[in-house]
C-alpha cells in the first residue's frame, strides 16, 4: 500500500528549536522523527510514499537527495578511506515521490492534491509524518478490512498531564486527571479507501468536515490502541523521545525486535509491534 505523509506544517511549537527546519524534520537520535515513521511502514513492507510537501519543501528534498545510509546502519572501511561497504540498508528499497501541496494547504487541502499520484490503490495509508507507535499495522489493517468502511484512524490515550475540570455557576465541582477519564484521542495512522474523496471539497481541514460527513454515514472506525504511542507537538514531546532515545528503550523501532522479521506487505507478523 502507498502511504500518505503529511509533512508540509508550520510546526509552530516547535519553531524556538529550530526556525529554519519543517516539524518533521526534527532529528529523534540520529534521523528525522519522519524518517522513524517512514522505517516503521518499511518495516510491513509499505515502502511507497507520497509526500505532501508545504513549509521548507527544500529541506526535505535536500535531505533525501543527500541521504548518508552509514548514519544509521553499520559500514566497513576499508582501503584508507576508499572503499565503504555498507554492512545493511535503510532506503534502497523506498521509493519516494515529493509533491508541493502548498505552504498554507490544510491536511485535507494537502490530500486532495495527492490524488492523482493515488489512482489504482484500492486503499492507502497516511500520517501526519510526526508521531511513532509501536501498532501492529497488520492486525490495524486486517481490522480495517473486516469492517468494509472508508477511513479509520487509531485512537490512544492522552499524553498529558491534565485535569478535566466541571463547574456549576462558576464553582468547581470536579476535578480528574483526563488519564483517568477513558477519554480517548485521534493518534492519527490513518488508513483510507479511495472513497474518501468524495467526503472532501476545497479547503477543507481534514479531521473537521470531512470526518463529520463520513460519520453521518458511519464510515469512519476508532482502531483503540493502547500500547506506545508519542507525538512530537513540543519541544518536551522530543526532549522525551531523544531520552528514550540515548536509553536504548526505543519501542517504536520495531524494526529492531529481537526476532523480528521484515514481513511482507499484508502479511501477519506476530513479533512486529503489540496487539491493540
Amino acid at each position: 500500500m502507498k502511504v500518505v505523509l503529511f509533512c508540509g506544517g508550520l510546526g509552530t511549537r516547535l519553531r524556538d528549536y529550530d526556525p529554519d527546519l519543517p516539524k518533521p524534520m526534527v532529528n529523534i537520535g540520529y534521523r528525522p522523527i519522519m524518517w522513524h515513521v517512514m522505517k516503521y511502514y518499511a518495516h510491513y513492507g509499505h515502502k511507497d510514499f507520497v509526500l505532501c510537501l508545504g513549509y521548507k519543501a527544500d529541506v526535505i528534498k535536500q535531505y533525501f537527495l543527500n541521504y548518508n545510509e552509514c548514519l544509521s546502519n553499520d559500514f566497513v572501511l576499508a582501503d584508507g578511506g576508499s572503499k565503504l561497504e555498507l554492512l545493511n540498508s535503510d532506503i534502497h528499497d523506498w521509493r519516494i515521490t515529493f509533491v508541493d501541496t502548498g505552504q498554507n494547504s490544510t491536511i485535507g487541502e494537502r490530500l486532495r492534491q495527492v490524488r492523482p499520484y493515488l489512482q489504482g490503490e484500492e486503499m492507502f495509508l497516511a500520517n501526519y509524518s510526526d508521531c511513532v507507535t509501536d501498532l501492529n499495522l497488520n492486525a490495524y489493517i486486517e481490522h480495517f478490512r473486516s469492517r468494509g468502511r472508508v477511513a479509520a484512524l487509531i485512537t490512544v490515550p492522552p499524553n498529558v498531564t491534565s485535569h478535566y475540570v466541571a463547574a456549576t455557576d462558576g464553582v468547581v465541582t470536579n476535578l480528574t486527571n483526563v488519564q483517568g477519564t477513558g477519554l480517548r484521542v485521534n493518534g492519527g495512522f490513518f488508513i483510507f479507501r479511495q472513497e474518501i474523496f468524495g467526503y472532501l471539497r476545497e479547503g477543507e481541514e481534514l479531521v473537521e468536515a470531512p470526518f463529520h460527513r463520513l460519520m453521518r454515514e458511519q464510515q469512519l472506525v476508532a482502531y483503540e490502541h493502547n500500547g506506545f504511542w508519542k507525538a512530537v507537538d513540543t519541544f518536551k514531546d522530543k526532549q522525551q523521545l531523544d531520552e528514550l532515545f540515548a536509553s536504548g528503550n526505543r519501542p517504536w523501532e520495531i524494526w529492531r525486535s529481537r526476532g523480528s522479521a521484515e514481513p511482507r506487505d499484508g502479511s501477519p507478523s506476530s513479533t512486529a509491534g503489540t496487539t491493540s
